[in-house]
Protein backbone atom coordinates (compact mmCIF):
# COMPACT_ATOMS: atom_id res chain seq x y z
CA UNK A 1 0.00 0.00 0.00
CA UNK A 2 1.42 3.63 -0.48
CA UNK A 3 2.82 5.71 2.39
CA UNK A 4 0.41 7.88 3.42
CA UNK A 5 1.85 11.58 3.86
CA UNK A 6 -0.77 13.61 6.47
CA UNK A 7 0.97 16.75 5.99
CA UNK A 8 -0.96 17.78 3.16
CA UNK A 9 -2.64 21.82 2.47
CA UNK A 10 -6.32 20.50 3.73
CA UNK A 11 -5.09 18.89 6.63
CA UNK A 12 -3.11 22.29 7.66
CA UNK A 13 -6.58 24.04 6.57
CA UNK A 14 -8.49 22.31 8.73
CA UNK A 15 -6.01 22.65 11.89
CA UNK A 16 -5.86 26.10 11.63
CA UNK A 17 -9.81 26.35 11.14
CA UNK A 18 -9.86 24.93 14.48
CA UNK A 19 -7.67 26.53 16.20
CA UNK A 20 -9.39 29.95 14.78
CA UNK A 21 -12.46 28.54 15.68
CA UNK A 22 -11.42 27.47 19.54
CA UNK A 23 -10.24 31.65 20.06
CA UNK A 24 -13.55 32.42 19.22
CA UNK A 25 -15.56 30.36 21.64
CA UNK A 26 -12.93 31.91 24.16
CA UNK A 27 -10.81 28.47 23.87
CA UNK A 28 -8.07 28.79 26.68
CA UNK A 29 -4.38 30.39 25.03
CA UNK A 30 -2.40 27.03 26.15
CA UNK A 31 -4.88 25.16 24.43
CA UNK A 32 -4.99 26.81 21.54
CA UNK A 33 -1.28 27.82 21.12
CA UNK A 34 0.42 24.04 20.48
CA UNK A 35 -2.22 23.91 17.57
CA UNK A 36 -1.20 26.51 15.92
CA UNK A 37 2.47 25.77 16.47
CA UNK A 38 1.77 22.04 14.92
CA UNK A 39 -0.36 24.07 12.29
CA UNK A 40 2.89 26.48 11.24
CA UNK A 41 5.34 23.37 11.25
CA UNK A 42 3.13 21.79 8.67
CA UNK A 43 2.89 25.14 6.30
CA UNK A 44 7.08 25.19 6.66
CA UNK A 45 7.05 21.48 5.40
CA UNK A 46 4.76 22.59 2.90
CA UNK A 47 6.84 25.09 1.80
CA UNK A 48 9.70 22.73 1.49
CA UNK A 49 8.98 19.53 0.32
CA UNK A 50 7.38 17.05 -1.78
CA UNK A 51 3.84 16.53 -0.94
CA UNK A 52 4.17 13.05 -2.33
CA UNK A 53 7.39 11.41 -1.06
CA UNK A 54 8.44 14.42 1.41
CA UNK A 55 11.73 14.62 0.16
CA UNK A 56 12.70 17.75 -0.43
CA UNK A 57 10.85 19.53 -3.16
CA UNK A 58 12.85 21.22 -6.23
CA UNK A 59 13.17 24.57 -5.10
CA UNK A 60 14.59 23.43 -1.36
CA UNK A 61 17.38 21.00 -2.88
CA UNK A 62 18.14 23.58 -5.11
CA UNK A 63 18.60 25.80 -1.87
CA UNK A 64 21.05 23.31 -0.64
CA UNK A 65 22.77 22.99 -3.37
CA UNK A 66 23.95 26.89 -3.51
CA UNK A 67 24.04 26.66 0.09
CA UNK A 68 26.98 24.23 -0.49
CA UNK A 69 28.25 25.76 -3.62
CA UNK A 70 28.82 29.10 -1.48
CA UNK A 71 30.78 26.78 1.42
CA UNK A 72 32.53 25.29 -0.88
CA UNK A 73 33.84 28.61 -2.32
CA UNK A 74 34.69 29.34 1.61
CA UNK A 75 36.34 26.09 2.57
CA UNK A 76 37.50 24.93 -1.24
CA UNK A 77 35.84 21.80 -0.18
CA UNK A 78 34.94 19.18 -2.72
CA UNK A 79 31.06 17.81 -3.26
CA UNK A 80 29.32 15.74 -5.42
CA UNK A 81 25.20 16.24 -7.06
CA UNK A 82 23.86 12.99 -8.04
CA UNK A 83 20.58 12.69 -10.08
CA UNK A 84 18.39 9.31 -10.06
CA UNK A 85 15.91 8.73 -12.10
CA UNK A 86 13.83 5.25 -11.75
CA UNK A 87 14.26 3.11 -15.10
CA UNK A 88 11.21 2.66 -17.31
CA UNK A 89 8.60 4.25 -14.62
CA UNK A 90 6.52 4.97 -17.67
CA UNK A 91 6.29 1.23 -18.13
CA UNK A 92 5.75 0.30 -15.05
CA UNK A 93 2.76 2.89 -14.76
CA UNK A 94 1.46 1.19 -17.40
CA UNK A 95 1.45 -2.38 -16.48
CA UNK A 96 1.02 -1.55 -12.70
CA UNK A 97 -1.12 1.60 -12.15
CA UNK A 98 -0.58 4.83 -10.64
CA UNK A 99 -1.39 4.10 -7.46
CA UNK A 100 1.91 1.51 -7.72
CA UNK A 101 4.24 4.20 -9.31
CA UNK A 102 3.08 6.40 -6.75
CA UNK A 103 4.67 3.70 -4.00
CA UNK A 104 7.62 3.09 -5.84
CA UNK A 105 8.54 6.68 -5.53
CA UNK A 106 7.31 6.74 -2.07
CA UNK A 107 9.51 4.04 -1.17
CA UNK A 108 12.71 5.66 -3.11
CA UNK A 109 12.52 8.51 -0.97
CA UNK A 110 12.25 6.79 2.26
CA UNK A 111 14.84 4.22 1.74
CA UNK A 112 17.09 6.89 0.21
CA UNK A 113 16.62 8.74 3.71
CA UNK A 114 17.79 5.50 5.70
CA UNK A 115 20.83 4.79 3.60
CA UNK A 116 22.23 8.38 3.04
CA UNK A 117 24.50 10.72 5.87
CA UNK A 118 22.09 13.18 7.90
CA UNK A 119 24.92 16.13 6.28
CA UNK A 120 23.01 14.74 2.43
CA UNK A 121 20.36 16.63 1.13
CA UNK A 122 17.41 14.22 -0.97
CA UNK A 123 14.90 15.69 -2.89
CA UNK A 124 12.80 15.47 -5.69
CA UNK A 125 13.58 17.40 -8.85
CA UNK A 126 11.19 15.68 -11.58
CA UNK A 127 8.36 13.94 -11.96
CA UNK A 128 10.73 10.47 -11.69
CA UNK A 129 13.53 12.17 -10.24
CA UNK A 130 15.68 12.90 -7.34
CA UNK A 131 18.72 14.75 -7.00
CA UNK A 132 21.26 14.28 -3.78
CA UNK A 133 23.53 17.06 -2.40
CA UNK A 134 26.87 15.27 -0.84
CA UNK A 135 29.24 17.47 1.15
CA UNK A 136 32.28 16.93 1.18
CA UNK A 137 32.67 14.08 -0.94
CA UNK A 138 34.81 12.84 -4.28
CA UNK A 139 33.36 11.29 -7.31
CA UNK A 140 34.79 7.77 -6.02
CA UNK A 141 33.17 8.07 -2.70
CA UNK A 142 29.67 9.16 -4.15
CA UNK A 143 30.13 6.09 -6.21
CA UNK A 144 30.20 4.11 -2.63
CA UNK A 145 27.38 5.39 -1.79
CA UNK A 146 24.85 4.99 -4.82
CA UNK A 147 26.54 1.25 -4.46
CA UNK A 148 24.82 1.15 -1.15
CA UNK A 149 21.73 2.74 -2.41
CA UNK A 150 21.16 -0.19 -4.90
CA UNK A 151 21.94 -2.46 -3.03
CA UNK A 152 19.29 -1.34 -0.59
CA UNK A 153 16.80 -1.07 -3.54
CA UNK A 154 17.67 -4.85 -4.59
CA UNK A 155 16.65 -6.74 -0.82
CA UNK A 156 13.21 -4.27 -0.75
CA UNK A 157 10.23 -7.01 -1.62
CA UNK A 158 8.65 -4.72 -4.79
CA UNK A 159 6.84 -8.19 -5.63
CA UNK A 160 4.61 -7.68 -2.60
CA UNK A 161 3.45 -4.32 -4.17
CA UNK A 162 3.02 -6.21 -7.63
CA UNK A 163 3.88 -9.62 -8.93
CA UNK A 164 6.93 -9.67 -10.95
CA UNK A 165 7.56 -5.99 -10.01
CA UNK A 166 11.25 -4.65 -10.43
CA UNK A 167 12.76 -1.33 -9.29
CA UNK A 168 16.60 -0.06 -10.27
CA UNK A 169 17.59 3.21 -11.05
CA UNK A 170 20.34 4.94 -12.93
CA UNK A 171 22.69 7.99 -11.85
CA UNK A 172 24.36 10.64 -13.15
CA UNK A 173 26.87 12.32 -11.44
CA UNK A 174 29.51 15.14 -10.97
CA UNK A 175 31.52 17.42 -8.82
CA UNK A 176 31.61 21.14 -8.30
CA UNK A 177 34.39 22.91 -9.77
CA UNK A 178 35.25 26.95 -9.97
CA UNK A 179 32.80 28.71 -11.10
CA UNK A 180 29.83 26.81 -10.24
CA UNK A 181 26.28 27.64 -10.15
CA UNK A 182 23.27 25.17 -9.51
CA UNK A 183 22.04 25.29 -12.90
CA UNK A 184 25.72 24.76 -14.50
CA UNK A 185 25.73 21.50 -11.70
CA UNK A 186 22.10 20.14 -12.38
CA UNK A 187 22.60 20.86 -16.36
CA UNK A 188 26.27 18.26 -15.89
CA UNK A 189 24.08 15.41 -13.33
CA UNK A 190 21.38 15.95 -16.19
CA UNK A 191 23.67 14.93 -19.32
CA UNK A 192 25.26 11.96 -17.05
CA UNK A 193 21.79 10.42 -16.09
CA UNK A 194 21.39 10.37 -20.49
CA UNK A 195 24.88 8.85 -20.64
CA UNK A 196 23.56 6.23 -17.86
CA UNK A 197 20.31 5.78 -19.34
CA UNK A 198 21.97 5.39 -22.15
CA UNK A 199 24.18 2.33 -21.49
CA UNK A 200 20.49 0.66 -20.22
CA UNK A 201 19.07 0.67 -16.69
CA UNK A 202 20.70 0.66 -13.67
CA UNK A 203 23.70 2.30 -14.89
CA UNK A 204 26.05 5.29 -13.47
CA UNK A 205 27.89 7.87 -14.96
CA UNK A 206 29.77 11.04 -14.22
CA UNK A 207 30.57 14.12 -16.00
CA UNK A 208 33.43 16.39 -15.14
CA UNK A 209 34.49 19.70 -16.23
CA UNK A 210 37.81 19.50 -18.14
CA UNK A 211 40.07 22.30 -16.54
CA UNK A 212 42.52 24.15 -18.30
CA UNK A 213 45.51 23.41 -18.04
CA UNK A 214 48.36 25.77 -17.39
CA UNK A 215 51.02 26.61 -19.98
CA UNK A 216 54.14 28.36 -18.77
CA UNK A 217 54.74 30.08 -21.77
CA UNK A 218 51.46 32.09 -21.12
CA UNK A 219 52.94 33.01 -17.78
CA UNK A 220 56.03 35.23 -19.86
Amino acid sequence: MPIKINKTVPFAQQQLTEAIAQLKQGGAREDVLPMLEVVLNQLQTLTTHDHLTGALNRRALIEKLDAELQRSLRTGHTFTLAIIGVDHLPEIMEKHGRDITKHILQVVAMESNKILRTLDSFGRVAATEFAIVMPTTWLDQSLKAIGRLKTRFSEVKWQSSAPGLKVTFSTGLTANSPGDSSEKMLARANDALAKARAKGADNVAQVEIDLPSFDPSSAD
